[in-house]
């Protein structure tokens, strides 16, 4: 910590905020739409909107807004209405610039204490911060990192919804400019058959219930967080040992189907990933359903129709719902399933890689958002901690990050 800077308690900082009298809205009174964005305790900046003016407090900002159970901190810097519960508004006193005391109250490691209150805990911690003119450069680092997580953030959103608007385009016109017909899932083109999973799989098999453990053993076993739509996701593994003979029954082939039978989340109910290898050797745990699909079906094809609006209701609607809250298939519901198919593989790939190109850019922009989180965390605690200044700083390392990504795939 560099000698010039002042260490005081979170409560010596702080200044009293003059909103007594503004009325707390409850979540209930929150609209999709209005002139004024009510802020709460939750994670999203912005939990609803107002046109209650008799709740709207507009000076003095900007104020720091703390979550008293979330422990989450919001910047405000704009006209804005208080949610009802948990909301504590934080200013700090003459010399301590709002947007570092926001980042500073960020870099504080407060405890979890459950759903109880935090707010006491909070103003007891220490915080330290230099000259002005060092806090504002130190804001100013920090937000413009917030800033470029928000783009990344924003582009990864508007393509899911791009990705969602193709795959309904797609599976109801497909790409030959036929005319449609109606089915009993609806309109597809004229040409495509509607058929049951059934008919395009050789065999369903449920998984392995041996125990397994987070030390590396000889087999590697994929579980349900491992299931994304689409594909695998080869992190948090979980591993067992099994003889060969047992471990052939559950040894996945490449362009095996994995379908999640069991989830609280209904519309995770179905995901299905398709293997292709990674990791290698890999076996799949009992709450997942194993389906080898006939020549002539790309299995790339059968996960993305799956994951679409369309097949996630169609899953949804034939689940049965369980005394523990959650929601079961079984390989007579995945049999069952209506598909809707192109009469030739070559529509079915094209189909594919129209919508593997969209995954393509989300990919690109989740890993441009991870090179930029690992960049904020390690600057927030490092400024915080007066480890480095920001004129020590090489700040087109920023714009380098921003690119590391798309780099990385060339």
């Amino acid at each position: 910590m560099a000698p010039a800077w002042t260490t005081e308690s979170v409560a010596e900082c702080l200044t009293p905020v003059p909103a007594a009298g503004k009325t707390k809205l409850q979540a209930r009174d929150y609209k999709l739409a209005g002139r004024f964005p009510v802020v709460d305790q939750g994670q999203e900046r912005i939990a609803g909107w107002t046109d209650d003016e008799t709740a709207v407090i507009k000076e003095p900002l900007p104020l720091i807004v703390f979550g008293d159970h979330t422990r989450a901190f919001k910047f405000i810097d704009e006209p804005f209405a208080r949610g009802a519960d948990g909301t504590q508004l934080l200013k700090p006193k003459p010399g301590i610039d709002p947007l570092f005391f926001f980042y500073a109250c960020k870099a504080i490691d407060l405890p979890a204490r459950g759903y109880n209150r935090h707010f006491t805990i909070l103003k007891e911690q220490a915080l330290s911060y230099p000259g002005e003119a060092e806090q504002k450069a130190i804001g100013s680092v920090l937000r413009r990192i917030d800033s470029a997580l928000e783009h990344e953030s924003a582009l990864s959103g508007n393509l899911q919804a791009l990705k969602q608007a193709a795959m309904r385009e797609l599976f109801a016109r497909g790409l030959r400019g036929e005319p449609q017909k109606e089915t009993e899932i609806g309109a597809v083109s004229e040409s495509w058959e509607v058929t049951t999973f059934s008919q395009v799989r050789e065999w369903l098999q449920y998984g392995t219930s041996i125990h397994c453990t987070l030390e590396p053993r000889r087999f590697p076993v994929l579980r349900i967080p491992n299931i994304e739509p689409g594909r695998v996701n080869a992190s948090d593994l979980k591993y067992c040992d099994l003889t060969e003979e047992d471990a052939n029954k559950y040894l996945l082939e490449n362009g095996d189907l994995l379908f999640i039978r069991t989830n609280g989340v209904l519309e995770r109910l179905g995901s299905c990933a398709v293997y292709e290898g990674v990791p290698r050797n890999s076996l799949f745990a009992s709450y997942l359903i194993r389906a080898r699909l006939k020549s002539g079906i790309d299995p790339r094809y059968v996960a993305y129709f799956y994951a679409s609006q369309r097949g996630t209701s169609l899953v949804a609607g034939r689940a049965t719902p369980a005394a523990d809250g959650k929601y079961n298939l079984n390989t007579g519901t995945i049999d069952s399933l209506p598909l809707p198919l192109p009469p030739t593989l070559e529509e079915q790939r094209d189909i594919v890689a129209a919508l593997d190109a969209v995954d393509r850019k989300i990919d690109l922009h989740q890993r441009k958002r991870a090179v930029l989180e690992d960049l904020n965390k390690a600057l927030l605690h490092k400024l915080m901690a007066g480890e480095i200044a920001v004129d020590e700083l090489d700040l087109s390392a920023l714009d380098r990050a921003a690119v590391t990504a798309e780099e990385a795939t060339v």
